[in-house]
Formats: C-alpha cells, sequence, structure tokens
C-alpha cells in the first residue's frame, strides 16, 4: 500500500472523478488498448472507491471481527481500489512523451546517482516488470532516501509503507493485451519511449524533499 497518497481518517464523502485521457493513441499502443485500459479498468478503480466509500457510511461495526465482516471486506477493497485509481492516474499521466531526457534533470542526476547509470535503472524497472504480476513502481524509499523499483503483485499488494511513487509501469495483461497478446516483454518497449520525462522529473521534485 503506498500510503503517502491514501486518505486516513473516517470521512467517505469524498467522490472522485475519472480524469481524462490526455491523448487518443500513442506510438506502439493503440486507440482500442488505451481506450479499454483508461474507460474500463481505470473507470472500474474509480467507480468501485466510490461506492466502497457509500457502503462504509452505514457498515455495521458492533460485530466486526478478523476472520470476516463487511466493515473488514469493504476496507480491503479500499485498499485495492485506491491503489488502483492512483497508480492508473499516475500511469496515464506519464506517458504522451517521447521518452527523451535531459542529462541535467534532477531525476536523471538521481536515478545514476542510486543505480550507478540510467541503463543499469532501465534494466532494473523492466526486470521488476517481467517479474511482477501487477506493477513495477520507482519509488523514493523513505528508509534512505534512495530511489527503489518496487515489485507490486496487486495495487495494495508488495508497496512499501511510506513510499513515494514517481513512475507506474502497469503490466497487469490488460494493459497490453490488445496490442501484444501474450508478449509482455515487448510492450515494455513502447512504453518507456512514451514517457514524458518532464512530467516525471517534476513529480520528483515536488517530493523529493520529504524524507531529506
Amino acid at each position: 500500500m503506498l500510503v503517502q497518497f491514501l486518505e486516513v481518517g473516517m470521512n467517505y464523502d469524498a467522490q472522485y472523478e475519472v480524469k481524462a485521457l490526455k491523448y487518443k493513441e500513442l506510438k506502439g499502443l493503440s486507440a482500442k488498448q488505451l481506450s479499454f485500459h483508461h474507460d474500463i479498468h481505470y473507470k472500474g478503480y474509480v467507480t468501485r472507491r466510490n461506492f466502497v466509500h457509500e457502503k462504509l457510511k452505514t457498515a455495521d461495526k458492533a460485530g466486526v471481527n478478523a476472520n470476516y465482516s463487511e466493515f473488514r471486506e469493504l476496507k480491503k477493497e479500499e485498499t485495492f481500489n485506491a491503489a488502483g485509481q492512483l497508480l492508473h492516474e499516475l500511469y496515464f499521466d506519464i506517458l504522451g512523451g517521447d521518452g527523451k531526457f535531459s542529462e541535467d534533470m534532477e531525476i536523471i542526476k538521481k536515478i545514476k546517482d542510486d543505480f550507478g547509470s540510467f541503463d543499469a535503472f532501465k534494466e532494473d524497472l523492466t526486470t521488476t516488470a517481467k517479474a511482477s504480476r501487477g506493477w513495477a513502481v520507482l519509488c523514493i524509499d523513505p528508509t534512505d532516501n534512495k530511489l527503489r523499483n518496487f515489485l507490486l503483485d496487486g495495487h495494495d499488494n508488495g508497496g512499501v509503507l511510506g513510499a513515494i511513487p514517481i513512475l507506474a509501469l502497469d503490466v497487469y495483461e490488460h494493459a497490453y493485451y490488445v496490442d501484444y497478446g501474450a508478449d509482455k516483454a515487448s510492450y515494455l518497449t513502447p512504453f518507456l519511449n512514451n514517457l514524458d520525462w518532464n512530467i516525471i522529473n517534476q513529480r520528483f521534485s515536488k517530493f523529493k524533499s520529504v524524507y531529506a
């Protein structure tokens, strides 16, 4: 669970809206693939999160226990759908570029410091993606302020508490199956080639001082 971006407390009144896609298609990712991914899968997490919040308003708290209760099941699905929403919003937000970056970008300097080189980072990210059932996420690790690629088999399964996601690579089958079938590895190249490093750099610059 990437708790840096999840609500805390008992306010279930928030209603979340689906964020519009900035592009219809990308080089190597078709309009059909992106439409399925955004309009069905991502939208589903937003819709279900709102639904769960509505149910939590009236969920019975009297008989709650760790074996089974409506409240327990709703709280589990709250994190799944919240993380699914937020990771997808990050994924779509950082795409739409040409994959190029400037050597003087803060994020690139940090990547080279923490991974040894950009190529080493790219190899670690793509290897993590191949090994993952859900996500490979470049995060600021709160333990030592280093950048690390974490493997999440589910939206809320495998994240590090307090980690701040900077780049999210979706490797669920719904992210590539229309264009690439079972060939997940071939999907990783167009993902990298469509990254907008200006947006990634802005995001890193915004959050880099949290654990400094």
